[in-house]
């Protein structure tokens, strides 16, 4: 399987990982990833307009190939399996800004790549703490945040027909079932900055849930990293209830 990804910081989190946790399984997955750090989906859709050639681009979570290279370029460049799409995080919960530049990115992609099949990344809310310029649009609450983007996104989804990636739904359980990342009480962040994922559990848990989308399987425990095993295996108890349902 080919994923490309048009999308942000957030899909940089997402992608690190993956691809190894694939090969770690046995699953042929190879990732590109086309960011523009803080980039919303109506700059991605001006991007296209203008091709613009101001895009990162990423193989398989670690390997720059080029820089500067326009969405275009890649995404005739050959044939992916899938494509995924996302907002800028501090949009995230907001409806409005969504259309009409999802619509004309779907059918953009549509257009050069017939036979993939379309993901929508939901990404997570801030940390209780985040000191993120845009966090007051949800006034400065976790809570409020992960709530306004489900509202967004469910809608989001009703209406273009696309495959949900739920990495926002794994990082709030986790936040909330698992004692390690109670950070109102003295636990660890699952962000690094109050906003991105942490390079350990965070990016490990997006990268097992973006997995566990794409396979349709469900995650067995694993050793990653230095990670705690016991951790390891709550983190895939939640992917495997939200993504599999069981």
């Amino acid at each position: 399987m080919k994923i490309l990804s048009i999308g942000n910081s957030f899909s940089v989190d997402a992608h690190e990982y993956l691809h190894k946790l694939a090969m770690a399984r046995g699953e042929n997955i190879e990732t590109v990833n086309l960011a523009i750090g803080g980039c919303s989906l109506e700059r991605h859709w001006g991007n296209i307009l203008n091709n613009s050639d101001n895009y990162g681009h990423c193989i398989n979570g670690e390997i720059w190939a080029e820089k500067d290279v326009t969405l275009e370029s890649i995404i005739k460049s050959e044939e992916f399996d899938a494509v995924t799409l996302q907002q800028v995080s501090h949009f995230s919960g907001r409806y409005e800004t969504y259309q009409p530049y999802l619509n004309n990115l779907i059918q953009y992609v549509r257009k050069h790549q017939p036979n993939a099949e379309l993901y929508f990344h939901r990404t997570w809310a801030y940390e209780i703490d985040s000191t993120h310029s845009e966090f007051y649009l949800y006034d400065n609450d976790q809570k409020r945040m992960y709530g306004e983007i489900i509202k967004a996104t469910d809608k989001i989804l009703n209406e273009t027909g696309l495959i949900l990636i739920p990495s926002g739904d794994v990082i709030q359980a986790m936040r909330e079932r698992i004692a390690k990342f109670d950070y109102k009480n003295g636990g660890e962040s699952l962000c690094l900055d109050g906003f991105h994922m942490s390079h350990t559990y965070g990016r490990y848990a997006v990268a097992l849930t973006w997995l566990a989308t794409f396979t349709g399987k469900r995650v067995e425990p694993l050793p990653f990293m230095e990670l705690d095993m016991g951790i390891i295996e709550q983190i895939c108890d939640i992917v495997n209830e939200i993504v599999i349902g069981k």
